[in-house]
C-alpha cells in the first residue's frame, strides 16, 4: 500500500470491505476500485466493486418489527377506527460524497427509529467513512442485518443502484445528489410504486437588503458559502447584494475570503481543502471563465486549478473565488455551483430580486438578510424553496425538516414526526362493537 497522505486516529475503523448483515465481505467478482485522496493524488485504499449481482446478498433483506398505534373517534356509536403505523420495510439509501457521513445519519436514524433495516451505496469518492460507521454501529449493539453497507466503482454505481431500488423487498429509496440522477432513481421506485425520498440540486439564492446587518450577514454567508470549498448542495450559489450596499458588501466579503489558506486537509495551518472531484474543479473553473468573458470582474482568487502537491495536475485545489458584476444571463446565474466560487449580483428592488431568485427550476432553499419583519415574512412566503433562511445562513437542524420543492426533490428528512413519517405505512382498522 502507497504511503498514506495522513494519519488514522482509529486504524480499528480501517475498513476495506462491504458490511452485509454483520460480517465484512468482497465483492462476487473479487473487483476491487481504488479511494483516491483528491489534495495529493494518492490512491490510498480499496473497496470491493460490487455489482447487481452482490445487490441481493442472503441475510441482506432483514427488518426489525415494531409499531405505534392510535385510537380515533369514531362517527358510529357501535364502530371504533384503529391506525397502526408499522415500519415500511427494507430501505436503500443512496448517498453522496460531500457529507458522507452527516447524510447517513439523517436518513438511516429516521428508518432505525421507525424499525426498518437500511442498506447504504456510499459514494465511490468516499466509502470508508460508511464503513466506519457501520463499525461503530455493531460495536453499540445494532442487530446483524440492520446497517449493511455495499460500495462499488463509478463504474458499476448505475447496475447496482438500479439493482437496489427495483428489487422486489425494497419499500422505500432515499436519494441525495443530482436532480439528472434524481429522476432516473425516481422511475426506477416508480416502476414497483416504491415510496422515494429525493434530495436534489439547489442553485440556492441569496438576498442582502440594504438594511441588512452587513457584518452579520457577511459573517453567515462566509460560513454557508465556503464551507467544504462549496461542495453543498444548500450553499450560497447567487448572491444579490441591494445597490446602496453592494460596494461595501462586495469589499468586507472578498477581503475575508482572501484570507483563506488553501492546502491539504491534513495540514493544520490550511483551511480551505480540495475540490474532490476533478468533474467538480473543471466546472468551477468554466464558471469563472464565462463570467469574465461576460464583463465580471475577479475580486479575489485566480479561477484556474492552484497545483500544490508533488504529484502536479492530480491535485484538485482552487483558491476561492469572488466576482462581481454578476447579471442572469451568465453560467452561474442558470446551474448550480459545487465548488469554490461565488458570483455577486447587484438588484435594485424587491420585486426584481425575487423574480431573478425565483428564475430556476430548483427550489431546494434560499436565504433572505434585512431588519424588515414584514419584508421578511414576504419573502418566507414568495421564494420559492423547501427552506428559507431569514437572517440566518444556517437553515436547517435535526429538528427542521429537510427538503426541496420543484426539480429540487420530494420529500422530507430530519424535523420531528415528519423524518420517521417517510419510513412508516399506515394501516386503519374498523371494529364494531355490539
Amino acid at each position: 500500500m502507497t504511503q498514506r497522505p495522513f494519519n488514522l486516529f482509529n486504524q480499528d475503523l480501517f475498513h476495506e470491505a462491504s458490511y452485509v448483515h454483520g460480517e465484512w465481505v468482497q465483492a462476487t467478482s473479487g473487483k476491487t476500485f481504488v479511494i483516491t485522496d483528491p489534495g495529493s493524488g494518492i490512491v490510498w485504499a480499496t473497496c470491493p466493486d460490487n455489482a447487481a449481482e452482490d445487490g441481493s446478498l442472503g441475510g441482506l433483506l432483514a427488518k426489525l418489527n415494531e409499531s405505534k398505534a392510535q385510537l380515533g373517534a369514531s362517527s358510529n356509536a357501535e364502530r371504533r377506527v384503529l391506525t397502526i403505523k408499522q415500519p415500511i420495510g427494507v430501505t436503500v439509501a443512496l448517498v453522496p460524497w460531500n457529507f458522507p457521513i452527516a447524510m447517513i445519519m439523517r436518513k438511516a436514524s429516521a428508518a432505525f427509529a421507525a424499525g426498518c433495516s437500511m442498506i447504504v451505496k456510499p459514494s465511490p469518492e468516499t466509502p470508508l467513512s460508511c464503513l466506519a460507521l457501520a463499525d461503530l454501529a455493531t460495536r453499540a449493539g445494532f442487530p446483524a442485518g440492520t446497517f449493511n453497507v455495499l460500495t462499488t466503482s463509478l463504474e458499476n454505481t448505475p447496475g447496482l443502484s438500479e439493482a437496489l431500488c427495483t428489487h422486489p423487498l425494497v419499500a422505500k429509496v432515499t436519494f441525495t445528489g443530482s436532480t439528472r440522477v434524481g429522476k432516473i432513481v425516481a422511475g426506477l421506485c416508480a416502476q414497483g410504486l416504491k415510496k422515494c425520498t429525493l434530495e436534489l440540486g439547489g442553485n440556492c439564492p441569496v438576498i442582502v437588503f440594504d438594511d441588512a446587518d452587513i457584518d452579520q450577514a457577511i459573517d453567515q454567508i462566509m460560513t454557508l458559502k465556503w464551507r467544504n470549498a462549496g461542495q453543498a448542495c444548500i450553499t450560497a450559489n447567487r448572491v444579490y447584494v441591494q445597490a446602496g450596499v453592494y460596494e461595501k458588501f462586495a469589499a468586507a466579503f472578498s477581503g475575508k475570503t482572501s484570507k483563506f489558506k488553501t492546502g491539504h486537509g491534513a495540514d493544520p495551518a490550511n483551511n480551505f481543502g480540495a475540490v474532490t472531484t476533478l468533474v467538480g474543479l473543471q466546472k468551477a473553473e468554466s464558471q469563472v471563465k464565462n463570467a469574465l468573458e461576460n464583463g465580471a470582474k475577479l475580486r479575489t482568487g485566480s479561477g484556474k486549478p492552484l497545483v500544490l502537491s508533488s504529484s502536479g495536475e492530480s491535485s484538485q485545489f482552487m483558491e476561492p473565488v469572488v466576482l462581481t458584476g454578476m447579471t442572469q444571463d451568465m453560467q452561474m446565474a442558470k446551474e448550480e455551483t459545487f465548488g469554490p466560487v461565488c458570483g455577486l449580483f447587484k438588484f435594485k428592488t424587491e420585486e426584481q430580486v425575487v423574480k431573478w431568485a425565483n428564475d430556476t427550476s430548483l427550489g431546494l432553499a434560499s436565504y433572505v438578510f434585512t431588519k424588515n419583519s414584514d419584508r421578511l415574512w414576504r419573502l418566507f412566503e414568495d421564494l420559492e424553496a423547501g427552506m428559507i433562511g431569514l437572517n440566518t445562513g444556517n437553515g436547517s437542524a435535526a429538528e427542521s425538516p429537510f427538503g426541496g420543492i420543484k426539480q429540487s426533490g420530494y420529500g422530507k428528512e430530519s424535523g420531528k414526526d415528519v423524518a420517521v413519517a417517510e419510513y412508516l405505512v399506515e394501516k386503519t382498522g374498523t371494529l364494531t362493537v355490539m
